[in-house]
């Protein structure tokens, strides 16, 4: 990556106030880019009666039903304090079933409902949308992906060190 296009903040040499300039930070970037994605999700959602992380859960089933919630937990990288609530929303919407395991009672199952089912085809059309959103191509979004979750997967491992570039 081209040193112009890192932050601020990465850069040796800088002075402490050149270091805080909010637009070159790439966590407030991406921060205002979460919010305008769910500025453009809205109106895709609101016909389908989901807001975007219960759109999440249920893409998430689409692509596997009858997950059990700790799975559906790491796949969408939810804890089960807040995954739960989606699910009893997504529940009483008629969307989603939770049941308990009967081979291990400690573990709940989600499985999708017809109702949840007959929503696959709506939800379809949301990924091409938010491709037009972007103004990227197909390509060029996918690379954006890819980088941005070899970035979490990165700040996912990070150990801060000691050395005085960190602290």
């Amino acid at each position: 990556m081209p040193a112009e296009t890192l932050p601020a903040e990465t850069m040796a040499g800088e002075t402490a106030s050149d270091a805080l300039k909010l637009k070159d930070f790439l966590c407030f970037a991406v921060y205002a880019t979460g919010h305008e994605f769910n500025r453009a999700y809205k109106p895709l959602l609101d016909p389908l009666g989901l807001t975007y992380p219960q759109y999440l859960v249920m893409t998430a089933l689409w692509e596997t039903d009858d997950q059990t919630v700790s799975e559906l937990g790491e796949t969408l990288s939810l804890e089960s304090s807040t995954l739960t609530p989606l699910l009893k929303r997504l529940e009483a919407q008629g969307r989603v079933r939770r049941t308990r395991d009967p081979r291990d009672e400690r573990q709940v199952r989600v499985r999708l409902t017809d109702s949840g089912w007959a929503l696959r085809k709506a939800g379809e059309r949301i990924p091409r949308c938010i491709l037009e959103a972007s103004g990227l191509s197909l390509d060029e979004l996918r690379n954006l992906q890819r980088q941005v979750m070899q970035l979490r997967t990165a700040l996912e491992t990070y150990t801060p060190s000691k050395s005085e570039t960190c602290g």
